[in-house]
């Protein structure tokens, strides 16, 4: 996969040159996982941010003041550690004379490039980094279209008080077993779970941390097994859905409600089948919602040009990716100008809409205008239970015993 990803950003940078000689190009940098444990999701990040790149410049590329240029962008492999993504921010910026950064994935390795793009001056426009620790540091250069990690599973723990109250139960009454990675990201859903539980009452009875490798989670399946809760809540990335799908069906641990961070990327459905059934995911972005714009469309237009390119259906990583593209191109345009403070200062203004969501930044660079979604599996597919005003479905409560 790693090779296949570089030559596809090499073709990516000639294609932008062979448009026309008379064309200019941006480039912009990315030092994204093509190894390690975020490969995966760094994948998909690829895929948003070269499909934006081909629809913008088969388009006619961006108009720049009077200037018209095509977007090309330089990866590199941050190997899925952050010291690695903070030594390639800067090898772009000084060696490659990079301008204009994207984010990385995951909130850790976005939380060692941000000190460097904050450092010279660079605006990173990022999709995969959602912790709400990036954004009390005060950066002016740094810039999230997603929705901050605290509110990942804040919809399923509401969702199981208002099934509490259905059954004639207070919602202080529910119990919660819990089990994060150790990251900043999972840290920060780990937050917002316990807060959102306190603020009903509710017990949180389990509260594990994953293994380091992600690979085994018999311990936590023990506990969850004994003390049956109403609710376990998990956030371990693609592998750490993985590894909770697969060992709740071969340890025989059932739970009325499971939600979890990731499992659409990591293909639950397919990998899993049955055993993925009823589970709840936590998703910055569906295919269903009404969100559209100029350039990709409709949410599911942008959906059906993914799946036609790469031949699986886009998960949230891959839009917002291609949505953050899309930020930097209309800042482009609204700067009227590469200059590096002006095109902050644009990234700063926006507010619009795309397929993705509504993104408005608040004075830290965070996206104040988009919520979280909340799918289940129901019948072998994804489909969205909360918030109420988007849902396709009615959520399946208890889940089904496999």
């Amino acid at each position: 996969m790693k090779h296949m990803l570089l030559a596809g950003a090499v073709t990516l940078a000639s294609t932008a040159f062979a448009l026309g000689a008379s064309a200019q190009t941006i480039t912009l940098g990315a030092a994204v996982s093509q190894s390690g444990k975020y490969s995966t999701n760094g994948m998909h990040t690829i895929n948003g941010y070269n499909l934006a790149i081909e629809l913008i410049n088969a388009r006619g590329g961006v108009k720049v003041g009077d200037t018209t240029y095509k977007l090309a962008i330089k990866y590199y492999d941050d190997e899925s550690t952050p010291a690695r993504g903070a030594e390639l921010a800067e090898r772009l910026i000084k060696q490659d004379g990079i301008k204009f950064l994207l984010g990385p994935y995951s909130s850790g390795l976005t939380k060692a490039i941000a000190p460097v793009t904050e450092k010279y001056g660079v605006p990173m426009v990022e999709a995969n980094g959602a912790s709400r620790s990036l954004f009390t540091n005060g950066y002016k250069y740094l810039f999230a279209v997603l929705s901050t990690s605290e509110q990942y599973l804040s919809s399923a723990v509401s969702l199981a008080a208002e099934m509490a109250k259905k059954e004639g139960r207070d919602p202080s009454s529910v119990r919660i077993a819990a089990a994060f990675e150790n990251d900043p990201f999972s840290q920060d859903v780990r937050a917002g779970v316990l807060d959102d539980a306190k603020s009903f009452g509710m017990k949180v009875v389990i509260d594990d941390s994953l293994p380091k490798n992600l690979s085994d989670m018999t311990p936590t399946m023990t506990k969850v097994k004994a003390l049956k809760p109403d609710l376990f809540v998990v956030s371990g990335h693609s592998k750490g859905a993985a590894t909770a799908t697969r060992q709740m069906a071969e340890q025989n641990v059932y739970v009325p409600m499971v939600a979890m961070t990731h499992c659409d990327s990591a293909d639950i459905v397919g990998k899993f089948g049955k055993a993925a059934e009823g589970i709840l995911c936590a998703a910055q972005w569906a295919p269903s919602l009404t969100y559209q714009d100029d350039l990709f469309g409709t949410a599911a237009d942008f959906a059906k040009k993914f799946k036609e390119k790469y031949g699986y259906a886009p998960p949230y990583q891959a839009a917002e990716s291609a949505a953050a593209v899309e930020v930097f191109t209309k800042a482009f345009e609204r700067a009227g100008s590469l200059d590096q403070a002006k095109v902050r200062d644009a990234l700063a203004a926006t507010d619009m809409q795309t397929f993705y969501g509504n993104i408005k930044f608040d004075k830290n660079g965070k996206n104040i205008a988009k919520p979280m979604v909340l799918y289940q599996v129901q019948n072998g597919e994804l489909v969205v239970v909360a918030p109420t005003k988007w849902a396709q479905a009615k959520v399946v409560f208890p889940r089904k015993r496999n």
